[in-house]
């Protein structure tokens, strides 16, 4: 990594917002932070770890792609170095990662390692995206360095492999299946997370979703149309009836990465909410905090969110959802109501009141 100067010109290239001691948590989606503020606790663990991979394995990828790749500088593409060190301006990182361009056809980029991260930016990704939009990947990336994605991903792949071994025990690998499909759930909110990052590193909302729509479409931007795209999110999500919803979940789970359209409609609706409106005006969580971050109310808040997505959805399936967990609700009060008017010696009668006993027989 390169060390970063604030007072040596290194200014972004056209004025955006900068964010002096933001907390990774701004931009952390309420699931992907949760399970974060959660690991950061295990005080040491994440150390050792780091110390362990930069020994061996990240000393053998930085050499890797020292000798197999190209690494940005004032010299190598030049305006690459500049973004990196623009988002690291931006987001207030001390440490800038150094960014490496490798040919390779395939659309990708990648944050690689612990200790000390570095970014990969394959050849057909710098040429595929615009100025802007390549702005928003490399704050993207920026973002999996700031938040120890590597790490605690590693850390949990660890701690996975090691409960693997228990799988012959009964119902074990079922157990396993479902810590994998979890984690691969985090790794999809990790995204959405680091899609906020890069919005804050670029402050341009049409080149992160431009960016996003050309993942899914290729290079033809003149044959393409972002609100065309975000419809297409729409229709996407509305998908038929149960039998779409249904195909739809069986599809996401073996992701690693949500799918684009789902980006796109995800970052928009952040971009227009009052927590970005926040940050952009200065308020947001600052570092000197996160050590006081209480585990339990981030869970909640990822629960909150969770229940928020389940409500506003427009899926057939989830819908169905909603319906049996309101059904479910309205059974349980009227229960609720019956025991309860047992309790107090009367029934209910036909209209919903109580009927004791009469003072007489009931007879004229």
């Amino acid at each position: 990594m390169t060390d970063f100067s604030k007072d040596g010109g290194n200014t972004p290239s056209r004025r955006r917002q900068r964010f002096p001691e933001i907390s990774t948590r701004a931009w952390e989606h309420p699931a992907d932070r949760s399970a974060l503020v959660a690991l950061r606790k295990l005080s040491g663990f994440d150390d050792v770890l780091k110390k362990l991979a930069g020994l061996v394995s990240e000393r053998s990828v930085r050499l890797m792609f020292l000798a197999t790749a190209v690494k940005t500088s004032e010299r190598q593409f030049p305006e690459l170095y500049g973004m990196v060190r623009d988002a690291a301006y931006v987001l207030d990182l001390e440490k800038v990662p150094d960014l490496y361009v490798t040919q390779d056809p395939a659309v990708n980029a990648m944050c690689i390692g612990m200790e000390t991260p570095i970014i990969v930016l394959t050849s057909g990704l710098v040429e595929l995206l615009d100025e802007e939009e390549l702005r928003a990947v490399v704050g993207h990336e920026v973002g999996h360095a700031m938040s120890g994605h590597a790490v605690y991903r590693t850390m949990l792949l660890i701690l996975t492999n090691i409960a693997a071994r228990i799988a012959w025990l009964p119902l074990g690998s079922l157990a396993i299946m479902g810590v994998i499909t979890a984690l691969k759930e985090w790794f999809r909110k990790a995204e959405l997370s680091c899609d906020r990052a890069g919005l804050l590193a670029g402050q341009d909302l049409q080149a992160s979703m431009r960016g996003l729509m050309k993942l899914a479409g290729g290079h033809n931007l003149a044959e393409m149309n972002v609100d065309a795209f975000l419809e297409q999110a729409d229709e996407y999500e509305r998908a038929g009836d149960l039998r779409d919803g249904v195909l739809k979940l069986l599809q996401v789970l073996p992701q690693t990465h949500p799918f684009a359209v789902v980006r796109v409609a995800k970052l928009k609706k952040w971009a227009e909410s009052d927590e970005y409106r926040s940050i952009l005006a200065g308020a947001y969580p600052r570092r000197g905090d996160d050590p006081q971050t209480s585990v339990g109310a981030q869970w909640k808040a990822a629960a909150d969110s969770y229940s928020q997505s389940v409500k506003e959805s427009k899926d057939p399936l989830m819908g169905l959802l909603r319906d049996v967990a309101g059904g479910v609700g309205t059974v349980g009060g009227k229960l609720r109501d019956t025991f309860a008017g047992a309790r107090s010696g009367g029934s209910a009668g036909p209209d919903g009141s109580e009927g004791g006993a009469a003072d007489g027989d009931g007879r004229d």
